[in-house]
């Protein structure tokens, strides 16, 4: 149980990040800092008792001089097929933001806790190269890494499996796969799945996520915490469960094909999914 800590979490206003925030500040001790530009994040996401500030993370050192104990930083450009367009964004947002951070992190003395990207292990390691998201992230895993090596920087790297629940963004251009899939059948329109459709997924809860984020954040150290269901699927094995008109879309650049789940350093740590998506599915169609 993390108590009695100021803790700050960027992209605190945005899916995953408001579900940690609300679970920090659920222990009255904490003192929870939200820095979010609202890129995708949203201010119906707020929840009670968390600071928000508006801001860059670059800028994180003038935005919250206060010293902290533990950073979350999960506020960071995702999304695989837009990066080849707005590459300038994830650069801002991925290296110029992230590298703020690390320093702020450095200077303050304060653990960090990172969201790494699983696209890293994909396709035999070639999915660290496949898109700009992809890069920006590896690269990021390694610079955090030279930090502790360099400057003795406390640091644990946690990597996310297509999270899945409630405050998913569920349309426009940083859309998840599930959140898409649930609007269009609640539209009553045919479900679409970029080709070929076989790429698997490790579809995981954002209630176990943010389980593992602290479990992490209380005791991790290093990388490769893997935070993911244990059984994946492919995009058309999902698709397939809400039992609806499917309709296939152009195969798109930076698509990886498996998941390469490693999660047994979290496990080691008590940390197991217990979600399952077929349930989570199963009550959406049962609720339309």
């Amino acid at each position: 149980m993390i108590e009695g800590q100021r803790i700050v979490v960027t992209g605190g206003a945005g899916f995953i990040g408001s579900h940690l925030a609300e679970a920090l500040s659920s222990t009255q001790s904490n003192e929870v800092i939200s820095l979010d530009n609202y890129f995708t994040g949203s201010k119906s996401n707020h929840v009670p008792g968390v600071e928000y500030i508006e801001g860059h993370t670059r800028d994180i050192a003038e935005l919250i001089p206060e010293k902290p104990d533990l950073v979350y930083h999960l506020g960071e450009y995702s999304r695989v097929e837009r990066s080849f367009s707005e590459t300038s964004t994830v650069w801002k947002l991925n290296k110029a933001g992230t590298f703020g951070v690390v320093e702020y992190c450095r200077d303050h003395d304060a653990k960090l806790v990172y969201a790494g990207s699983s696209t890293k292990f994909s396709d035999g390691g070639l999915g660290r190269d496949q898109s700009p998201y992809a890069w920006t992230k590896a690269t990021n895993t390694e610079m955090i890494a030279n930090y502790g090596r360099w400057f003795g920087l406390r640091f644990a790297i946690t990597y996310f499996y297509n999270v899945y629940g409630p405050r998913e963004i569920v349309s426009g251009d940083y859309a998840t796969v599930l959140g898409i899939f649930a609007r269009q059948f609640k539209e009553g329109k045919p479900l679409t799945v970029v080709s070929p459709g076989t790429q698997r997924r490790n579809f995981t809860h954002v209630k176990d996520i943010v389980r593992g984020l602290l479990l992490v954040g209380e005791h991790g150290t290093g990388d490769e915490y893997g935070l993911g269901a244990d059984q994946s699927y492919s995009v058309m094995e999902i698709a397939k469960l809400f039992d609806t008109e499917i309709q296939m879309l152009d195969e798109r650049p930076g698509n990886r094909m498996d998941a390469a789940l490693d999660a047994d350093k979290a496990k080691f740590l008590g940390w197991r999914a217990e979600h399952s998506v077929e349930d989570y599915i199963k009550e959406i169609v049962e609720r339309s």
